[in-house]
């Protein structure tokens, strides 16, 4: 499954238009920051911050073997954002879906939230948390929990 960049391309590419101004305007130090902020938004919501999407089907099927949870994420989102920094390392050990990219994990992202793809929805044992504290998902991964 393929990657987006799309919003990370756009952000880059704005950034760069929004630069050229003060650039034009004989502010170079203007237009350094205003780039590098929209660089570093553009690398927060890239896809390199979050570990690889797979699907839905594949996540579930895994999760049912080792019994980690699942992740159904979408880009841009600061909630799922604030998780998968606050999981850090440990982020990798779990199974992201992107329902951006997946049709199947948005679809149960809805039947879990009563319609609306409300996200992150983390899948534990078959039962979905919305927004869950990222330190509970942490022990979720513990092997006594």
């Amino acid at each position: 499954m393929m990657r987006s960049w799309n919003l990370s391309l756009v952000l880059v590419l704005c950034g760069s238009a929004a630069a050229t101004v003060p650039l034009l305007s004989g502010s170079p130090v203007v237009a350094v920051a205003l780039l590098l902020v929209f660089v570093v938004l553009a690398g927060v919501h890239s896809p390199l911050v979050f570990p690889k999407s797979i699907d839905a089907l594949e996540a579930e099927r895994r999760s049912a073997i080792d019994g980690r949870p699942v992740v159904f994420w979408r880009s841009g989102c600061a909630y799922c954002l604030r998780l998968r920094i606050r999981l850090g390392r440990s982020a990798r050990e779990l199974y992201w879906v992107d329902i951006w990219r997946d049709p199947a994990g948005a679809a149960r992202v809805r039947a879990a939230n009563d319609g609306n793809e409300t996200v992150p929805t983390v899948v534990v044992a078959g039962r979905p948390h919305v927004n869950p504290d990222p330190e509970w998902v942490r022990e979720q991964l513990s092997p006594s929990a």
